[in-house]
């Protein structure tokens, strides 16, 4: 089969139901009919000369060859969209996209990517935010080329996605001058009614500062929940409660939110993660991110 015998239409329907896990959810995702697509999908399965997938439950999974087809598959649709950033672009700089978590600090996140905007990579960043579900499925389909979340991605086969821990710091606890002067002195024995700004109950820091109050027996007013972590930090810096911060970020949380520091909470940490998908090609800037992020933040 010569390179002018593919359809590379099929191949974007085999590609998006590869990604998804069944050809409902394909057609959702490209707006197209189930049957248009299982039509196209049965055509390439043709020229190929082999299935592609096998029924498994509800969900397809991906045979031998199908394997195989999806690794060429990312690396052509992977390649297109450079082609495309390369000749419409007018500046001369490579595209980095990531997608950012609700709940990763803003000055966490700034840490972490401005080493893309020196030299030697000098790229072109593009950040999006987002819900978690949401960015990895734009990072499965390669319009992200990397994730930054306070949680890994889920194990799926279907995503072939990988999470590196770039980052674990220690927690303190951060209020304005008035808040810092009443519950301060004496930490944590003060906190008892205290107003508290925390994270939404689905963020992993939640459960390691609900724990931390029940240990050390604190039942602080809880005025707020945000799965916005800028959110919940200027809220805070409007003086309706404490909130819980990064250890060393204590210098950019005094200048950006004028919070001071409380105390630690000993045991609670915050963890951060770089998301990216399994690429035979990749991203010239994730190694240099995920080098520097080890020395930035441990």
């Amino acid at each position: 089969m010569s390179p002018d015998e593919l359809n590379f239409r099929h191949l974007l329907y085999f590609w998006a139901v590869a990604k998804e896990g069944s050809i409902t959810r394909a057609a959702e995702r490209l707006n197209l009919s189930a049957q248009a697509i299982s039509t196209q999908l049965g055509m390439l399965e043709r020229q190929l000369g082999q299935a592609l997938f096998a029924p498994q439950g509800r969900s397809l999974a991906l045979t031998e060859a199908g394997r195989t087809a999806l690794d060429y598959a990312d690396q052509i649709f992977l390649l297109g969209d450079r082609l495309r950033h390369a000749v419409t672009d007018r500046s001369s700089r490579q595209r980095l996209a990531v997608g950012l978590g609700d709940a990763l600090p803003k000055l966490v996140a700034f840490r972490l990517l401005h080493p893309a905007l020196d030299a030697p990579l000098s790229m072109r960043l593009e950040c999006t935010e987002g819900g978690f579900e949401h960015l990895l499925a734009e990072l499965a389909m390669n319009r992200l080329d990397m994730v930054l979340a306070d949680r890994p991605a889920p194990t799926d086969a279907h995503l072939k996605l990988q999470s590196h821990l770039i980052g674990k710091a220690g927690v303190d606890l951060y209020g304005d001058v008035e808040l810092h002067r009443r519950h301060a002195p004496d930490f944590p024995h003060r906190l008892d009614g205290a107003p508290l700004l925390l994270p939404a109950r689905s963020h992993p820091l939640r459960a390691d500062v609900d724990a931390w109050l029940q240990q050390h027996e604190l039942r602080p007013e809880i005025v707020g929940e945000f799965s916005d972590s800028a959110l919940l930090k200027t809220f805070g810096r409007g003086g309706y409660g404490l909130f819980p911060a990064p250890t060393e970020l204590r210098d950019e949380i005094a200048v950006q939110f004028g919070a001071l520091p409380l105390g630690t909470l000993e045991g609670v940490h915050e963890r951060w993660h770089a998301i990216v998908t399994r690429r035979k090609i990749p991203h010239p800037a994730v190694g240099a991110i995920l080098a520097a992020a080890a020395k930035k933040l441990g």
